[in-house]
């Protein structure tokens, strides 16, 4: 039997219904093109689970509709009225796919794969004769992506400082690689979007809409910025979080170009599959490295980053910036327009919150007594890290040292000698960032806006 997923990869359907965002590499797909003939429920793990098969199964907190989730209740018994129970309003529950970090070469990324200048412009696969917007075969996609040869940045990254990555065993290194960059995704299939067809239209509150063409953004001079993204639905702790070179389009540039009317305070972006997703104007405005980006990690944007073009917002949550496959903007206001998340329970407003994580060890490891290192990385994009303490059985809090970092729009690598004696104990970490905030104890879940809290582990000395 045909499970819906199998039927919508077999024909090639695309649910406009289904809402994505987040960060996946291509590569992360290819399992997944095999058929259900050739693969049964009891030869995948959960790692290969994505939301969408979720939402296939009917896993609460899953969305699947435009309306809230029912609290669910006892059914009809026989000869006995049935009892009406209220709708009860919750906040839906994001569910991330997590490509989990794997070893990390000393390599990094390959700028010269892809910054290739090409003279007299750039041709994207082809000529872009296709009106309108439409979803491609993955094999044309593919092809397009492929054939694309994309520009040298007019604005370059500076090559990273010395020191940014400590190179310490089971810690996250700086640079995500693409493949291994988490992904968060309802959608039940990844839009394909052929280049040739694509669009980006920009209206609303503005003097002069306009559309671009994938060449027509290619055109354009593009900036290169190492930026940190992070999930709202990211615990304390967790792993929803990357860091990659992008390279786009300010998109400050674009709406200076469009005229943004006064009063405008909100970018109400819409993805190809019709999520939505609503930016405040001030904060793509005041200067930071907010993209139209067309690549990461020196390759061309991957398929599931959102390949043609997708938004990368610095110091803000996903689910309010980074809208992939994006294909218009509205510009508006937060009181007039509401985006996907905002009903279902979370902020309309979300900037990043100061976090740290403690990579090494690892929750529940047994060590052996002896020196040895606690690390992990800490965020706080657009603002900076400025220190991070860490303590052991609720000591003294030391201070840990800091790996360089490019620029306040990325993670920082931290680290701590310890000396760990036999018996069981407890670690916790806390940031500091750079406008003097410090983390907090109490711990919250990420609904409405955001995880908090000290992440704490305990380990085993023998």
């Amino acid at each position: 039997m045909w499970t819906l997923r199998a039927l919508v990869r077999r024909t090639g359907l695309a649910s406009r219904a289904a809402v994505a965002y987040g960060t996946a590499d291509a590569d992360a797909d290819a399992d997944a093109d095999r058929t259900d003939a050739d693969r049964t429920d009891a030869d995948r793990t959960d790692a290969d689970r994505t939301v969408a098969d979720r939402a296939v199964e009917g896993e609460p907190g899953t969305p699947m509709g435009p309306g809230p989730e029912a609290e669910p209740g006892p059914g009809p018994e026989v000869e006995r009225p049935v009892v009406m129970r209220p709708v009860v309003m919750r906040p839906v529950v994001m569910r991330p796919v997590v490509m989990r970090p794997g070893a990390y070469g000393a390599g990094g990324f390959d700028r010269r794969r892809l910054l290739t200048g090409v003279a007299g412009g750039v041709v994207a696969a082809g000529a872009a004769t296709v009106l309108g917007r439409a979803l491609g075969s993955r094999q044309a996609v593919d092809t397009a992506r492929g054939g694309l040869a994309l520009p040298a940045p007019a604005a370059p990254a500076a090559p990273l400082p010395a020191g940014t990555d400590f190179r310490i065993s089971g810690l996250s290194p700086f640079v995500t690689r693409n493949r291994d960059f988490y992904r968060v995704d309802t959608a039940l299939v990844v839009p394909q979007v052929d280049p040739r067809a694509w669009r980006l239209r920009v209206h609303g509150m503005v003097d002069r809409p306009i559309e671009l063409t994938f060449d027509d953004l290619l055109r354009r001079p593009l900036t290169e910025a190492d930026i940190t993204l992070t999930c709202v639905s990211n615990p304390v702790g967790g792993e929803y979080i990357g860091n990659a070179r992008w390279l786009g389009v300010r998109m400050a540039d674009v709406l200076r170009e469009a005229g943004l009317q006064s009063g405008a305070d909100m970018l109400l972006s819409t993805s190809e599959d019709g999520f939505t997703c609503g930016t405040p104007v001030d904060v793509v405005m005041d200067g930071r490295d907010a993209l139209f980006a067309v690549a990461m990690n020196g390759e061309v944007l991957p398929v599931d980053h959102g390949f043609p073009v997708r938004q990368v917002v610095p110091g803000l949550y996903g689910y309010v910036s980074a809208t992939k496959w994006v294909v218009d903007v509205k510009v508006t206001r937060f009181d007039r327009d509401e985006a996907y998340w905002t009903p279902r329970g979370w902020a309309a407003k979300a900037p990043i919150k100061t976090q740290s994580r403690i990579d090494l060890p690892r929750q529940g490891a047994t060590l052996r007594s002896g020196r040895t290192t606690i690390a992990g990385v800490a965020w706080a994009q657009h603002t900076g890290i400025e220190a991070v303490e860490v303590r052991v059985d609720r000591g003294e809090w030391r201070r840990a040292r800091l790996a360089a970092v490019p620029g306040p729009d990325t993670w920082r690598q931290w680290a701590l000698d310890w000396d760990a004696a036999p018996g069981r104990h407890t670690i916790e970490v806390r940031a500091t960032d750079a406008a003097g905030r410090t983390q907090g104890e109490q711990q919250e879940p990420p609904a409405p806006d955001g995880a908090t809290g000290w992440h704490t582990i305990t380990v085993q000395v023998a």
